[in-house]
């Protein structure tokens, strides 16, 4: 089943109900499917095999720190481009070493 469905006519995310959440707190709002993001992130590492690799989620993308601890708890490196996206990953949990630093004009 898809981690987006109806129940009894109600749009739910795996097993919280939308509308729940908009009451709580409002709208726009964003939210995750921990389900859609574990197996996006286990289907792509595991299409390397058995090859030394190191999958990293470009922070740029989305810095929300629950999902960047949930691709911590996975596994997964991280890039970053500026020092607030470094302590966005620190701050989630993301291992130091798996961290790639990347991106124009940094000095050391």
């Amino acid at each position: 089943m898809s981690p987006l469905h109806y129940r009894d006519g109600a749009l739910y995310l795996e097993d919280v109900a939308l509308e729940a959440v908009v009451q709580r707190f409002g709208t726009p709002c964003y939210v995750y499917s921990r389900a859609a993001i574990e197996a996006a992130y286990r289907a792509y590492d595991a299409a390397f095999g058995n090859r030394p690799h190191r999958v990293c989620y470009a922070v740029k993308a989305n810095s929300n720190l629950a999902v960047l601890n949930l691709l911590a708890r996975l596994g997964a490196g991280f890039d970053v481009v500026s020092g607030g996206e470094l302590a966005r990953v620190l701050r989630a949990g993301g291992e130091p070493s798996r961290v790639v630093f990347s991106g124009v004009g940094k000095r050391v």
